[in-house]
């Protein structure tokens, strides 16, 4: 891959409706033609930060070393807080420094982190509600050209990180709770694979609400006829889920719900 042709992910919540999303993609094309973009999703519900961390996290170690990641998730657009570029294990990420990025890079080892100070590389005037357009897209498409980060602004010493919702653990229990909730109405908890991995040889009841599930399965297909089950899905987290139904719409759960997982010690 080419520096002139590096991939750039586009992660918003502005939806389909608007010419947002395309106005950023005009933007990164007037700049670099050759750019290639890659829509992770534009439809994290509006202003839910730590959905969208969640779901660039889950995207960005599927793509290759050089790729760009812009997330705009920015309730704060036009405040003081800052705009960033992160760079971490031969990808960068672009965006506010409000957590979106931050669940993304937490297992990676960060080279440096910039403040993007420097107006050259923005669109003028830089209007202060949509930093997608003026700051975030074309900061983007020039590092897609090979300016380096030293270029765009100072080096920070830190930036915002969300705290994951950590499993507790211990008198025979596990619990978490739910984090996301996907358009199937599969529920996904906070509960990591390796968070089970003293108890994979005990039985388990997992409980969420008044339901109950027994035990692990291993796909949804294998959890025919019953009400629930539960497995660890594509992203090594606990997920409950309802065969060819959803489990939002049968337990009335929400993202914040508590799940437990009871074992015989």
């Amino acid at each position: 891959m080419t520096v002139f042709s590096r991939i750039i992910t586009l992660l918003t919540d502005f939806g389909y409706d608007d010419p947002f999303v395309g106005v950023m993609k005009g933007v990164v094309s007037r700049i670099n033609p050759a750019a290639r973009f890659v829509d992770l999703s534009h439809n994290v519900p509006p202003q839910d930060v730590f959905r969208g961390a969640l779901m660039l996290r889950s995207a960005a170690p599927y793509f290759p070393t050089g790729t760009i990641h812009v997330a705009v998730v920015d309730p704060g657009v036009g405040s003081n807080r800052r705009p960033l570029l992160i760079e971490a294990n031969g990808e960068s990420y672009v965006g506010p420094d409000n957590g979106v990025l931050s669940l993304a890079l937490s297992d990676k080892k960060i080279t440096r982190i910039t403040e993007l100070r420097n107006h050259a590389y923005f669109l003028t005037p830089t209007s202060a509600t949509f930093h997608g357009r003026d700051v975030f897209a074309p900061v983007a498409a020039h590092l897609s050209l090979g300016i380096p980060a030293e270029e765009l602004g100072p080096a920070l010493a830190d930036y915002t990180k969300l705290t994951w919702p950590r499993s507790v653990q211990g008198n025979g229990l596990v619990q978490g709770e739910i984090i996301y909730i996907d358009r199937f109405g599969n529920l996904v908890t906070s509960i990591d694979e390796s968070d089970l991995r003293t108890i994979e040889d005990k039985p388990l009841t997992i409980s969420l609400r008044s339901y109950t599930v027994q035990g692990l399965h291993e796909n949804y297909s294998s959890g025919a006829g019953q009400e629930l089950i539960a497995l660890i899905n594509s992203w090594k987290l606990l997920e409950i889920a309802r065969f060819c139904g959803s489990a939002q719409l049968h337990t009335g759960a929400q993202v914040g719900d508590k799940v437990r997982i009871g074992y015989r010690a």
